[in-house]
């Protein structure tokens, strides 16, 4: 069997709404990995959020901040900044909006001011609903809580994405605010609140970013796999050869793909890596 190559979601798809990696979607990873195949992160989250217990399943690299950020090995073949002004027009926005939100870099989150108090908000009104799953809970999320760092200045070169938490003003109004200058999506992460999204580079998406990979490595496309559940995984669904939705996915995800599996936790990538034979 010729070589292919997979790119793999992380929220929704790799992860369940815990934030945790089910383990039959590890023995899958690693069971392709052994096959031969080349197997890719390709993430919305920024490279400081893809988190140890990600990582150490091994793969062959990354594609991070939907498209702005690709790593294999040590070496970093791409990585595109938000321009200055750009989050001057962030950090103002939304500032006069009491809108939190987050500046997201390779090394940092950079946080609204009062953006960890909100998200601890968040956070305890999830464990509030769900107490039997404290634990899941605890290990899945608490760790982005760990990272946000406040009182630093937010005016930075460093900043790959923005996110943005529940917002009192209807989303559409934020994504005419920042069309000219952002792609403006709803946040992946339904935990995040009504009316939350992200601002990520124009231009830039995961496809974009599978079409580099491939290109470098020498791999034909009819080769290529995409797993995704949200609307950042729309470009990379259609791009790749076969494109394939979680039964998680939202609908419109599911319309553009070539292919639907299970949900996260019903073994969704471990069947489908079955069904291609990759494993």
């Amino acid at each position: 069997m010729s070589q292919k190559i997979i790119f793999l979601d992380i929220d929704g798809t790799l992860v369940n709404d815990f934030g945790v990696v089910p383990d039959t979607a590890k023995y899958a990873v690693q069971k392709a990995r052994e096959n031969g195949h080349l197997v890719f992160l390709c993430t919305g989250r920024s490279k400081i959020v893809i988190f140890p217990d990600i990582i150490e399943m091994g793969f062959d690299g990354m594609i991070g901040s939907a498209g702005g950020y690709i790593e294999m090995g040590e070496t970093v073949l791409f990585h595109e900044k938000i321009q200055l002004q750009n989050i001057q027009h962030v950090v103002d926005f939304f500032g006069h909006h009491q809108i939190e939100f987050f500046l997201e870099s390779t090394t940092g989150m950079y946080s609204s001011t009062n953006g960890k108090k909100y998200f601890q908000l968040i956070l305890d009104k999830l464990l509030a609903d769900k107490p039997d799953f404290k634990v899941q809970i605890e290990k899945g999320f608490r760790p982005f809580y760990d990272l946000l760092i406040e009182g630093q200045d937010l005016i930075r070169d460093d900043i790959n994405k923005v996110s943005f938490l529940s917002s009192e003003i209807p989303f559409d109004m934020i994504k005419k605010e920042f069309e000219a200058t952002f792609t403006v999506i709803p946040n992946t992460v339904s935990l995040m609140g009504q009316n939350s999204g992200e601002l990520s580079l124009p231009g830039i998406h995961k496809a974009s970013a599978i079409e580099k990979i491939i290109q470098h490595l020498g791999i034909e496309k009819e080769n290529t796999y995409a797993y995704g559940d949200s609307w950042n995984d729309l470009e990379m669904l259609e791009y790749v050869q076969y494109g394939i939705a979680m039964g998680n996915a939202h609908e419109e995800v599911k319309k553009v793909a070539n292919d639907i599996t299970d949900r996260h936790d019903d073994d969704g990538i471990y069947n489908c890596f079955k069904k291609y034979g990759l494993i």
